[in-house]
């Protein structure tokens, strides 16, 4: 009779991760460039009371319950909204932004820059230094802006083009992009940034660093004066959290069946 309370038991677990899972996603609809997740279970041992192979009817096995074996992040792409801001930017398509935090480099969708006027350059929403290659082809962190420069243009490609204080046009380099076999493998730790983690194993896959809109490798172009805005549908994800409630409480039910059972065979001992 307990295995009946355990089995139940793991199910009502299960569905509180889903539940909190999706509660996230709904959390998270406003959050520039998020990507929903999803819950993955598995049934778990399976007590054999008779082998399969014994006879012809198949035997008999008893399932042990369920529990959660990871969340799958979603990295489709979400709409993208107009905001007519020259220092948003959207990536239509693959790869991420490339920014320098305190702990390291991270990944970003969130392309809602800003000029620091104490630094004189553009960084992330988070104020990280952006991964940029010059005119001279150096790769470094950071977009320093000329003294004084103003009418800040982003390409499709990626190219970054001012107008000095003389009036000329002068290109400052390419904002580079970085893009991953399995972005799924990254870490998210916050702040709209993921992680390529040691941790992780290496489970994001080959990593490959590139100016945007280079098609040879499959990265996305940029979008000026547009925000990428989440991927969660809100219905849906509506109709999710009832199917997780009506899941947890068919589980809550077999824990009653299995506590009734128990009291009723109680009784017949005391009887």
């Amino acid at each position: 009779m307990m295995r009946s309370l355990y089995t139940a038991a793991s199910g009502m677990m299960a569905q509180q991760v889903n539940i909190d899972n999706i509660s996230n996603n709904l959390a998270n609809v406003q959050s520039t460039g998020f990507k929903k997740s999803r819950v993955d279970f598995e049934d778990l041992l399976y007590a054999h009371m008779k082998d399969p192979n014994a006879t012809a009817t198949g035997g008999t096995q008893i399932g042990m319950g369920v529990r959660v074996t990871s969340t799958q992040r979603m990295f489709t792409e979400g709409r993208l909204q107009r905001t007519d801001s020259p220092y948003d930017m959207a990536i239509q398509g693959d790869g991420f932004f490339t920014v320098h935090t305190p702990n390291g480099v991270a990944y970003t969708r969130d392309g809602s820059l800003k000029y620091d006027g104490k630094k004189g350059e553009i960084v992330s929403g988070g104020g990280f230094p952006l991964l940029f290659r010059d005119m001279h082809g150096h790769t470094e962190y950071g977009i320093k802006m000329p003294k004084g420069a103003t009418n800040f243009t982003v390409g499709p490609d990626g190219m970054v083009t001012v107008t000095d204080m003389g009036g000329k046009q002068v290109k400052l380099g390419t904002i580079m992009l970085t893009r991953f076999l399995n972005p799924n493998g990254l870490k998210a730790v916050g702040g709209n940034l993921y992680l390529d983690s040691p941790d992780m194993h290496g489970m994001a896959g080959t990593r490959v660093v590139g100016a945007p809109a280079d098609q040879s490798l499959g990265m996305g172009g940029i979008a000026q004066g547009y925000l990428e805005k989440s991927n969660i549908n809100v219905v849906e994800e509506m109709v999710n959290i009832v199917q997780a409630q009506r899941a947890f409480e068919m589980s809550q039910k077999g824990v009653q069946a299995a506590d009734e059972m128990m009291r009723l065979t109680n009784q017949m001992q005391k009887g």
